[in-house]
């Protein structure tokens, strides 16, 4: 991405208004591979260069055990760091980031209005500025379906009219929303049905319809390989690994929109940060319309601003989670119901798969 001379000299002002001095470095933290270089390409250097700011990148593997460790040491090494909204609501609650103010540190969209107008639903919070969506979607080989092609959840547990071997992740996260929608159960009321021991049954209920036909995989780069080898017919698997496939190795596989599984991941600035002016001001850069537009160009993520989603190239806008016309029977994935019943719903599943 380009920046424009005006784009640089209104983030130069916003340092001179403030007050606030320019660091000579910072630190980005983000997950690696093609994700990484891509922010890299379209935020990181250009901001970088913009402000003679030498950026230093790291990377890891989520959680929050490492940005812990720095704020309890006070040897806070990492000023921005990309994480998972259910890390972000854990790392929030312990203190371990600095406060965002959305109204301040956010830039408003073309037409004058605030970030938190332009934001989808749970995208923001006092910690983070959203950045990507990116979803666990059904996907299917169409080589496989001559004829009539799946088009729903409900498909994915039909075995009768959609023969062959499924791929699901090997966790009950995933697993049990889509047997609920398959079995009837509105998208809106999953997470209220699996909140109770009736619906955690029906779900496991419905898996067993399906448990003799799954390959349990574990890895990201497992569902494509499964599909193009022709073990499974249909699979689970994260959107950006299915969009490579489509597009790069030209793979005959389609998405199932119906049930998708948003997550949410942004921006955040570990508490004790030395450098937390010039952290805020890339993040400002880098949740703009315009810059989360170029990172969905080259990943296929969904942008977090509804006015961002119409700048993606139209070659790449139709297979983003956050497009309008795939919000219908999405779900977006509760982390507060993860982080509370992970640990019971993880062994109620290990036992699940241990039973013949």
């Amino acid at each position: 991405m380009k920046l424009k001379t005006k784009t640089y000299l209104s983030v130069l002002a916003a340092f001179a208004v403030t007050g606030a001095q320019a660091s000579s470095s910072l630190s980005f933290t983000s997950w690696g591979g093609s994700y990484q270089e891509a922010q890299e390409k379209t935020a990181v250097k250009p901001f970088g260069i913009a402000n003679k700011v030498d950026i230093k990148t790291d990377a890891y593997n989520g959680g929050i055990a490492q940005v812990r460790a720095q704020v309890q040491t006070k040897n806070v090494t990492w000023d921005i760091v990309d994480m998972q909204l259910s890390d972000v609501i854990r790392a929030c609650d312990e203190g371990l980031l600095e406060k965002i103010n959305p109204d301040i540190d956010l830039a408003k969209d073309k037409s004058g209005k605030p970030a938190k107008s332009d934001y989808l639903p749970g995208a923001i919070n006092n910690c983070m500025a959203g950045n990507i969506s990116w979803s666990t979607i059904l996907v299917f080989n169409k080589d496989k379906f001559k004829g009539s092609q799946p088009k729903t959840v409900a498909d994915f547990f039909d075995l009768k009219k959609f023969p062959g071997k499924r791929a699901l992740r090997k966790s009950p996260e995933g697993a049990l929303e889509w047997a609920l929608i398959a079995d009837g159960v509105p998208p809106a009321q999953v997470y209220k049905t699996l909140s109770t021991q009736a619906g955690v049954e029906r779900a496991f209920k419905k898996l067993d319809t399906v448990k003799s036909s799954i390959v349990w995989w574990e890895a990201g780069a497992q569902p494509p390989q499964l599909l193009a080898d022709g073990e499974v017919t249909m699979a689970s698997a994260y959107n950006a690994r299915i969009y490579t496939a489509i597009m790069n190795d030209k793979k005959p596989f389609e998405f199932l929109w119906d049930g998708q599984l948003k997550n949410i991941e942004g921006y955040v600035i570990v508490k004790g940060s030395k450098n937390v002016a010039a952290a805020k001001a890339f993040i400002k850069e880098a949740t703009k319309p315009q810059a989360l537009a170029d990172l969905a160009t080259s990943t296929a993520y969904g942008p977090l601003r509804k006015s961002a989603v119409s700048l993606v190239d139209p070659k790449v806008g139709k297979y983003l989670p956050t497009a309008p016309e795939h919000q219908k029977g999405s779900l977006d994935v509760d982390p507060l119901f993860w982080a509370d019943n992970a640990d019971a719903l993880n062994q109620k599943f290990a036992v699940w798969l241990g039973r013949k």
